[in-house]
């Protein structure tokens, strides 16, 4: 796993297999983002059989295979989706593309596992909704930021547990480094990534309905900017949104390519929770000018204040409880309402964003 580099973020857990060996069989394609590794390792890890990979670029399906060589490279995509034992398509195609091959696959009969952000457009949301109407197929998002992140895992379990008592805000940071050269360039082209709120954004919009408990919430403001970097004209370099849910909980975040090159890793993403009887702050991926770790989480309440290291100690329950809700056709690992209500959040906040300079 790259430390340097966001792109390439793929955790690796203990494995917790929750199905034997092809009773869950996957696929992955439209490798164009690295997080198809992280999105791999967390089902596998769960117990998932991957039989095929598959993209046009040859060299990613090579890299892929050196990774995962109980792969097979399928020579189109219309292998992989004609394949009546493969239950689930895993992908990270190009942003823009993300939507479109969704309902492709959901149409094919397959449940669909895609990277953030999910969609670019709104238009391509509801062909979204229609699809899972119809289909009864699941389109899942990996909003790593929350789901591969043991210090957020535990986070939740707290807030469960009544630790802080009712959580009244949630404040979001999700820095990232840009690493502009060995970016593609679709990432700097708005059309296709969609924009900073609709991309870095749904990660904050995800944890702001889970750690508050809402299925709704109005944006309230949103802006954005690009302040550093006016080489990459239709790049974004900083956008924030304000939210208020349904509940009365609010919500605020700021996401950036901003990082400084003598951080120890891609970005000091941290989180923020406020209860009525405590707080938390999570320092996800370093703490900084202490301890290179991450998964670091600070809990205040009446019982005085505690600092853990969780890196390792938790897991990653979710891709088990996606393969089994595949299979069972339940909702325990996200409902399908609340993957698309956080999408819905960030593409609302980009579309009415106040741009500044």
């Amino acid at each position: 796993m790259s430390k340097a580099d966001g792109m390439n973020y793929a955790p690796e857990g203990k494995p917790s297999k929750v199905v034997e060996e092809g009773q869950f069989v996957i696929a992955a394609v439209s490798l164009d983002h690295g997080h198809i590794y992280g999105m791999c390792n967390g089902l596998v890890e769960a117990g998932a059989t991957l039989k095929w990979v598959y993209d046009a670029d040859p060299e990613r399906v090579e890299a892929f295979l050196q990774k995962y060589p109980q792969a097979k490279a399928a020579e189109t995509l219309e292998q992989v989706l004609e394949d009546e034992s493969v239950q689930l398509v895993a992908a990270a195609a190009i942003t823009s593309l993300r939507g479109p091959l969704g309902v492709r696959v959901m149409h094919s009969g397959k449940h669909y596992f895609t990277d953030k952000a999910p969609f670019t457009t709104l238009e391509q949301l509801e062909e979204a909704r229609a699809a899972y109407e119809q289909t009864g197929k699941k389109y899942a998002v990996y909003y790593s930021e929350r789901l591969h992140v043991e210090s957020a895992v535990y986070a939740g379990q707290l807030i469960e547990q009544g630790a802080i008592g009712r959580v009244v805000q949630v404040m979001g940071l999700g820095p990232h480094r840009l690493n502009a050269a060995s970016r593609p360039q679709w990432f700097f082209e708005k059309e296709q990534y969609g924009g900073i709120i609709c991309d870095i954004g749904s990660h904050q919009a995800e944890q702001f309905l889970y750690f508050t408990g809402n299925k709704n919430a109005t944006v309230t403001r949103s802006q954005i900017a690009n302040y550093a970097n006016k080489e990459y004209p239709e790049l974004e370099d900083f956008g924030d949104m304000t939210l208020v849910g349904e509940n009365g909980a609010t919500g605020y975040f700021r996401v950036d390519w901003l990082t400084p090159s003598g951080l120890g890793t891609w970005g000091d993403g941290r989180t923020l929770i406020l209860g009525t009887e405590g707080y938390i702050e999570m320092r996800k991926y370093i703490d900084i000018a202490r301890d290179k770790e991450g998964d670091q989480l600070y809990l205040v309440n009446a019982d005085g204040e505690q600092r853990m290291q969780l890196g390792g100690k938790v897991g990653f329950p979710y891709f088990g409880r996606l393969i089994l809700d595949c299979l069972n056709g339940t909702e325990f690992a996200m409902t399908q309402e609340h993957t698309f209500k956080a999408a819905e959040l960030s593409l609302l906040a980009q579309k009415n964003a106040v741009r500044v300079e």
